[in-house]
């Protein structure tokens, strides 16, 4: 049995509400998941939960190796309306895509 690591890191951003949670969690840090590094058989449902746990107003940076249609319809179908996504990346072998929690 091999272990696989999964890569989440953060970047600055411009800077948004203050965060009360008490988590730790910096609000200037946008989140960076690179799905590449997620086991294939779970990662349509590791994004989407990650998602899910967004809270409204903020934003993810989505890191495929390729352009991510099919999850991007699944988001819409679980947001309901609630997601707005913006390309920053659409290369061959890899697509970068900011998902924002509205």
């Amino acid at each position: 049995m091999t272990t696989q690591h999964v890569e989440i890191s953060t970047g600055t951003t411009a800077p948004a509400e203050a965060h009360v949670c008490g988590c730790g969690h910096a609000t200037d840090e946008e989140i960076v998941l690179d799905a590449r590094t997620l086991p294939r058989p779970i990662r349509h449902a590791a994004i989407r939960g990650a998602f899910g746990a967004i809270p409204v107003g903020q934003s993810m940076v989505l890191v495929a190796p390729h352009k991510p249609v099919r999850l991007l319809a699944e988001l819409e179908q679980d947001a309901a309306g609630a997601l707005t996504f913006e390309f920053l990346l659409d290369e061959p072998t890899e697509c970068r895509v900011r998902l924002t929690r509205v």
